[in-house]
């Protein structure tokens, strides 16, 4: 929605007003197009940078107005988090170092929020999906206070009339309700866009659709979510189920999400493209409009489509169709919005090299490929290649083919070509496409987070482990280093930090309870089977209503259990109980006062963690 000021639509009025200058950027965009207006030259791309902030714990930091405040450059913009910021970089022409260039400005802006930050105790961290995310960080008390965000929430959530259902499936299971669409502020993305020749746009979108899946498959960098060892590019799940305005029901759904990678080849014009997306979602909200764009072209004016722009951006397609006015010229771009954010510049700009020569390079056996391809074939691809990263076998040309065998025999040769063939340096071109061809080799971000927290979770808690993960990553994203090339953690160099440790560093999570009802003769014997020493007792909420201890149990016989006896006979009903983010030293002393063993850990009344004696000699 960028900055515009916009209000959601209230009255048959208003929506009839967006709709009429909606229909007229319609007819000027066909206009433009019939009249050779559309720039055709020089091409440019540019890029667009997402990053989190975090406090010198690495959790979130809910400062970005003050950050953004201080940087004080009109390159920044907020995000729907207040733990989030946005860069948008200058467009580059298509030619020589442009990419260097572009990783250089990249740099020295980051430099600048970098400053800023470390004024309010602050990090900057490009990452995917931060692990140290919890739920307690996407609440409205963490959104932007900016009135498109709010509005925008109102918006989908009327579309909706119930909760986000997020339900996410991988290593592990995340299952979850939601009331606000600031799940989005988990996802962070390095937005790349290129400049298209409106006479071949059609196929050139087709292709950017198909090299979808092994552009992502390399570049995946999110596996982590509240803990959970998710997809190999989890944002992908996530967002599309972040921002979906469609509601649950026991009826077959057939409608797209906002959130898609869509569900067939394009054709005819890049219009089509529009009007198949005002077809398929309604309008969420407006602003003001002034000039009607037709009026504009018939005095030899360029419209900035603005009604179309506001609906496009609240349609968030994978690979989106982008109008935009530069130096008074009208273009037509592709936005790729897959790509994960970091884990380094350097990391970044080979992801851009790489795509950017796809789109160059294809070779002339590709063209029309909407003709030869099935459309499931790439869309299964590209979700193969969120959720299996290089892990995945592609359908690709009619054959199946490994991620690494695609990569390196067919596409890296092809995004050579196609660089080489628009001027592009070849110092540049070997420098970036190299760091791909070693990720290949070696391992993308994603791997590199999962081998790592894997190992760090055999001796810690994940709460812990993710706090670690996090603060290496930001070491090694200062040094600037592909992610190829790097070591696994070296655990003896890990700085403890615990006079900050609160209870959910060291709660066990992963913990058996039972019900008021349960036979006492059966809890006995999970006790005894699982070497357990406290039973928390949950009624049908999660809600703790009472606690059963190897001290209850020790005393009683096996003739007393068979006679029936339920839990409730002899729960401790009043229980002592501590929120998770309680600083630890408050538990310790907590357990010591009252000569206990056990804490259960409680949000909002309901069960999420026990803390006992043994987690503190862990």
């Amino acid at each position: 929605m960028g900055n515009l000021n916009v209000t959601k639509l209230q009255n048959k009025k208003e929506h009839a007003n967006y709709i009429h200058h909606l229909m007229n950027d319609i007819e000027a965009l066909d206009l433009m197009l019939q009249q050779d207006l559309i720039e055709k030259e020089p091409i440019r791309i540019g890029a667009e940078q997402e990053f989190f902030i975090t406090d010198e714990s690495f959790f979130p930091n809910n400062n970005a107005l003050e950050i953004l405040k201080d940087i004080n450059d009109n390159h920044f913009t907020t995000e729907i988090g207040n733990f989030n910021l946005e860069i948008n970089l200058d467009p580059q022409e298509l030619k020589s170092d442009c990419f260097s260039k572009l990783e250089e400005q990249l740099t020295i802006l980051l430099e600048k929020a970098k400053a800023s930050a470390n004024k309010y105790h602050s990090k900057i961290i490009l990452t995917g999906m931060l692990p140290t995310l919890s739920l307690k960080h996407i609440t409205l008390d963490n959104m932007t206070p900016m009135q498109r965000y709010y509005v925008l929430n109102e918006a989908i959530k009327e579309s909706r009339n119930q909760d986000f259902n997020i339900h996410i499936k991988g290593v592990d299971e995340l299952s979850f309700h939601h009331d606000s669409v600031m799940l989005e502020g988990c996802n962070t993305s390095f937005q790349m866009h290129l400049q298209i020749q409106p006479d071949n746009f059609i196929d050139s979108y087709n292709w950017a659709q198909a090299i979808s899946g092994p552009v992502l498959s390399v570049c995946a960098n999110s596996p982590l979510l509240f803990g959970k060892e998710l997809w190999a590019e989890s944002r992908i799940a996530l967002f599309t189920q972040s921002v979906d305005t469609r509601a649950n029901s026991m009826l077959l759904n057939e409608n797209q999400s906002r959130v898609s990678f869509g569900n067939n080849w394009e054709t005819g014009t890049v219009t089509d493209i529009f009007r198949d997306n005002i077809s398929r979602f309604r309008s969420l909200v407006t602003s003001e409009y002034i000039t009607d764009s037709v009026d504009m072209i018939e005095r030899g004016e360029i419209p900035k489509l603005k009604a179309l722009s506001l609906h496009s951006g609240t349609v968030y397609k994978w690979n989106r169709v982008c109008y935009g006015v530069g130096e008074g010229k009208p273009h037509l771009r592709i936005e790729n919005r897959y790509i994960a954010s970091g884990p380094t510049t350097i990391d970044e700009i080979a992801n851009m090299m790489f795509w950017v020569g796809l789109m160059l390079g294809k070779p002339s056996k590709y063209d029309s490929i909407h003709k030869k391809w099935d459309f499931k074939d790439v869309k299964s691809n590209f979700f193969s290649a969120a959720r299996y990263g290089m892990a995945t076998q592609f359908l690709w040309d009619g054959k199946y083919i490994s991620s690494h065998q695609l990569i390196l025999d067919e596409l890296l040769p092809m995004a050579y070509r196609g660089l080489y063939s628009v001027g592009i340096d070849p110092a540049d071109v070997e420098k970036y496409l190299t760091i791909i061809e070693n990720r290949v080799k070696s391992n993308n971000g994603s791997q590199w987070l999962i081998k790592n927290y894997r190992n760090l979770t055999k001796e810690r808690k994940k709460f812990e482990s993710a706090q670690i993960l996090t603060s290496q990553l930001y070491d090694k994203q200062e040094l600037n280093y592909p992610v190829g090339s790097w070591s696994m953690i070296n655990k003896s160099e890990i700085l403890e930090q615990n006079e900050r440790h609160v209870v959910k560093h060291a709660m066990s999570t992963d913990i058996f309870s039972v019900v008021k009802e349960d036979s006492l003769q059966l809890v006995v014997n999970i006790m005894k089977w699982k070497k357990i020493r406290h039973m928390p007792v949950i009624d049908g909420n999660k809600k703790l209503v009472g606690l059963i201890t190897t001290t209850d149990i020790k005393e009683l016989s096996y003739y007393y259990l068979g006679k029936g006896v339920a839990v409730e006979d002899i729960m401790t009903k009043k229980i002592i109980t501590i929120g998770q983010y309680e600083p630890l030293e408050t538990a310790k002393n907590l357990m010591i006062k009252n000569q206990i063993n056990c804490l259960p850990v409680v949000e909002k009344g309901k069960l999420i963690g026990l803390l006992t004696s043994k987690d503190f000699l862990d």
